[in-house]
């Protein structure tokens, strides 16, 4: 029975001993595990020491697989190792390690692996396999490198931060980028949706440095009346209850991230809109400005305010990408009316940047457009997102 072989190296712009505890932060299996993959941790024990466990449920098309991994080999600063003890291989073994003097470091991922039913599964499906192992650990060490980097060029004192709707979309991609940066994340309770006086729990909001406020109801769905008075309470009440707890607090946080929308230009059109640009017409536009305008006690209190005017946030795990991804891959998908409409957009991991940006930078407050520079119209876009599919669009 044939057993393969996979490994990949790269240059990290990193000290050894940074590299390799990055590793071991909480957070680091989650900015690993690339977003096509549909992995979920049911159970977790310590972290890469010898002994330490994790179970996971693996998606295969629609089935879900266990998979049991066990970390041993460990050495401080230089190695640690997972081998499977039950999944989808006769044989995984994956050893982590890393090499360097000074402030680079190489990063090698060795994974020796055995199919079942080798050697026949190998003629079937060893091209595939390679191929994903190849894909993934691309976006691993991409996903490494760029991590350290962003937190070298914005380094400092580790923060303690405050976050609301840390199982949205941003907030599940922001909490292990911190943590996997030295900072701790402390997510913040709301009440059940039947306390219709107040959103957060007081006793939550104290003793933090920062605060990162990116809850609100999901603007997915029928507009109905009802829908539109969650979208706006959610945020207005929503935010003007969490700012009134941080000014109210013992030891008020120093910053304040607030998420914002660009629906706050209204329809434009083709014209170019920067942070001092007016106030749009509708409904979107008004929500959004009594969105900002719920944190100016924060800043009256000399709290320093960001908020964050977000585009449509581009991510395969959730969001307008991910709805989109099924048609389009069937064929199926298309421009929505003419085209001609403007889409300002930001990937994932820009908006996490952004927040991040935020955070360290002690002179940037007020409106601030996170968007890519290039928009897009919605034509341009759909011509785009079937050529990386590879699938014809309407």
């Amino acid at each position: 029975m044939a057993t393969q072989i996979f490994q990949r190296q790269t240059r990290v712009q990193a000290a050894k001993s940074d590299l390799f505890e990055w590793h071991g932060c909480e957070g680091a299996f989650e900015r690993l595990s690339p977003p096509w993959e549909r992995v979920n941790v049911r159970s977790r024990s310590g972290t890469i020491r010898n002994g330490d466990t994790v179970d996971l449920e693996v998606k295969v098309g629609p089935i879900p697989v266990r998979w049991r991994a066990r970390h041993q080999d460990y050495v401080f600063g230089e190695q640690f190792c997972d081998v499977q003890e039950g999944g989808p291989f006769r044989i995984w073994k994956h050893v982590h390690s890393v090499s360097g003097n000074g402030d680079a470091s190489i990063l090698d991922d060795a994974i020796t692996y055995q199919l079942p039913l080798s050697p026949l599964s190998d003629l079937v499906a060893g091209g595939a396999i390679r191929s994903k192992l190849d894909r993934m650990f691309t976006y691993r060490h991409r996903t490494t490198r760029d991590d350290l980097a962003a937190h070298t060029r914005l380094s400092g004192q580790s923060l303690r931060v405050g976050l609301t709707g840390s199982s949205g979309l941003v907030g599940r991609a922001l909490a292990p980028f911190l943590t996997t940066g030295g900072h701790h994340v402390i997510p913040y309770r709301r009440f059940e949706e039947t306390r219709t006086d107040q959103f957060w729990n007081p006793e939550s909001i104290e003793d933090v440095d920062a605060v990162v406020h990116l809850a609100g109801e999901s603007i997915d769905g029928r507009w109905s009346a009802a829908k539109k008075q969650k979208i706006a309470r959610s945020r207005i009440e929503g935010t003007s209850q969490l700012v009134n707890q941080i000014v109210r607090s013992s030891s008020p946080p120093r910053v304040l991230v607030c998420a914002s929308a660009i629906g706050y230009y209204g329809n434009r059109g083709d014209e170019t809109l920067i942070e001092t640009a007016s106030k749009g017409d509708g409904f979107l536009s008004d929500v959004c400005e009594q969105w900002e305008t719920a944190t100016r006690p924060a800043r009256d209190a000399g709290i320093r305010v960001v908020n964050l005017r977000f585009g449509v946030v581009l991510s395969s795990r959730g969001g307008a990408l991910a709805r989109m991804l099924p048609p389009f891959r069937l064929g199926a998908g298309g421009r929505i009316g003419s085209g001609d409409q403007y889409m300002s957009w930001i990937a994932i991991d820009d908006a996490i940047g952004a927040i991040h940006h935020a955070l360290r930078c002690p002179d940037l407050s007020g409106p601030v457009n996170a968007v890519s520079p290039n928009p897009i119209t919605n034509l341009d876009f759909t011509k785009s997102l079937g050529c990386v599919l590879g699938r014809p669009t309407i």
